[in-house]
């Protein structure tokens, strides 16, 4: 909540073991500064279905978000969806995120944005998992959040803070009226540039 990727309880994570069928989703309404083990539900992926629901909470209500991006990327072993706030105004202006920085460029590589879906329903899901279906782990939904993938919580909560700092730098060189061109990723390709 401090670094501004959410407000109140909004946002949810999930994360599931390398290959795993099944993963572990925020119950609804956990604020993620407050999280135990209660916090969580075990969701088969394939169906949704709830397993071993011993604490009697529902998942998230974005949980087809989760659901969809593990079917579509199966290197994937946690998705993280926040509320980042300029990340949002930024989408809110129409105005791109720029890849300023070589961090950027690394963790992020590109970021897509889906139309506006009304929180909670199941398009959110299929329009993020086509988003990111190409190895995109960085998907904007527009006027809501966003989604960000990984093989790790850790990565993806990085992927997360290497967003919204791409989306301030982008806000404040907006700000000033200097118009700021992404940091060419090209370089990525070559193994002997991040040697």
């Amino acid at each position: 909540m401090q670094a501004g990727l959410v407000v109140g309880s909004g946002g949810n994570l999930s994360a599931r073991a390398p290959g795993a069928d099944e993963c572990w989703v925020t119950a609804a309404g956990s604020w993620l500064d407050r999280l135990d083990r209660g916090s969580f539900v075990r969701i088969r992926i394939i169906d949704g279905a709830t397993l071993d629901n011993s604490v009697g909470v529902a998942p998230s209500s974005e949980v087809a978000l989760h659901l969809a991006t593990y079917r579509a990327r199966p290197d994937v072993n946690a998705v993280v969806h926040l509320h980042p706030q300029t990340v949002l105004l930024l989408d809110a202006m129409g105005a791109p995120i720029r890849l300023v920085t070589t961090d950027h460029a690394f963790y992020l590589r590109r970021v897509a944005t889906t139309p506006f879906v009304p929180p909670g329903r199941p398009e959110v899901g299929i329009l993020a998992a086509a988003a990111c279906a190409d190895g995109t782990n960085c998907v904007i939904l527009s006027r809501h959040g966003c989604s960000v993938a990984a093989d790790s919580v850790e990565l993806a909560h990085k992927r997360a803070m290497y967003l919204e700092e791409a989306a301030r730098l982008t806000y404040r060189a907006l700000a000033l009226g200097v118009a700021l061109p992404s940091l060419p990723t090209d370089w990525l390709d070559d193994p002997l540039a991040t040697a």
